[in-house]
């Protein structure tokens, strides 16, 4: 019976060793990060960030890939329907997560449709124009808007949160929503170079997609959605500062989701990796250079957090009548 019951023990030893074996496997392979916009935007600048310095705490390499199309949605559809193996991710955005779902309930996936690992960064939205525009403030934007002016916007595509954001910043203008004409791109990095190459009047977009234009002369801040001055834009106005605390609810947001039904321990491994980098001084400073701020979140909190957002973007798409049904 002793020789029986060392043999259960050494075989009982042997699974457990199995199974750990298993656990530690992960990754097996590299992990595809999709970014469901264009190169350039603030997903893809978020997401490279986080391939360049995860890598460390993961034990195994990022593979940052565009997966752009349908404000978002082609990028986020692919991570949610495909293989929840945990090798394919996504870095998901305000827009793809939560705007569009809240304005189109007939895409693939819904805002809540997959395992959330955590937020990883939030960033203000500013308002800005080229560099040569005629428009020299945010008051002299808001009164060519309200006057009739046919002016044109540019956006990272429909029911993403750049559109959003011109949508919530004409309703608090009073004016029509059709009363502009909005151009959108495949991605924040084009509609930053709408802006700049004079095929759109201005943009509402996150600071870290224009930080660059910004600071090279291209573009002109007019307004930020914060609730005091962004020290990298000491000149421009907060939205209160301006008479329009409204605005300040649009903000931008990055997180890594998984698919749905992502295995728990590639998903423990995750969240113990966006933990590591929340602490990650060259994590840190890169994302604060691209003027976003680091503000890592447990799956639960970040979860509730992305409720508020899309709740928020739902009364404002029902108010406007732009929900698809």
């Amino acid at each position: 019976m002793v020789f029986f019951n060392k043999i259960a023990a050494a075989a009982g030893f042997a699974v457990a060793l199995t199974a750990s074996a298993a656990v530690a496997e992960y990754p097996s392979k590299p992990v595809t990060l999709v970014v469901p916009y264009g190169p350039g935007g603030a997903a893809d600048l978020a997401a490279r960030i986080i391939g360049a310095e995860a890598p460390e705490y993961l034990g195994g390499n990022v593979l940052v890939v565009n997966q752009a199309g349908a404000g978002g949605v082609t990028g986020s559809t692919m991570v949610a329907k495909g293989n929840p193996d945990g090798h394919t991710l996504l870095m998901s955005r305000v827009g793809s997560q939560a705007t569009v779902p809240a304005m189109n309930t007939t895409i693939p996936y819904t805002w809540d449709e997959f395992t959330f690992l955590g937020l990883v960064e939030t960033n203000p939205f500013v308002i800005a124009v080229g560099a040569d525009s005629k428009y020299q403030s945010f008051e002299d934007l808001a009164n060519a808007i309200q006057s009739g002016e046919r002016l044109t916007y540019s956006s990272a595509g429909v029911g993403t949160l750049l559109h959003m954001a011109v949508l919530i910043l004409l309703d608090d203008l009073g004016v029509d929503p059709e009363a502009l004409i909005h151009v959108p791109f495949k991605g924040g990095g084009a509609a930053t170079t709408g802006v700049v190459s004079g095929n759109a009047d201005f943009i509402f977009h996150n600071l870290s997609g224009l930080i660059g234009p910004i600071e090279s002369g291209q573009l002109r801040p007019l307004l930020t959605s914060t609730t005091e001055r962004v020290p990298s834009l000491p000149d421009t106005p907060t939205a209160a500062e301006a008479g329009h605390p409204a605005l300040e609810a649009v903000v931008g947001w990055s997180g890594v989701w998984g698919p749905k039904d992502m295995p728990q321990e590639a998903a423990d491994k995750w969240i113990a990796v966006l933990e590591n980098l929340s602490t990650d001084e060259s994590w840190i400073a890169s994302t604060e250079k691209l003027g976003s701020i680091p503000q890592v979140m447990s799956p639960e909190d970040t979860k509730i957090f992305v409720e508020a957002q899309y709740n928020k973007f739902r009364e404002v798409a029902d108010k406007l009548g732009m929900v698809v049904r």
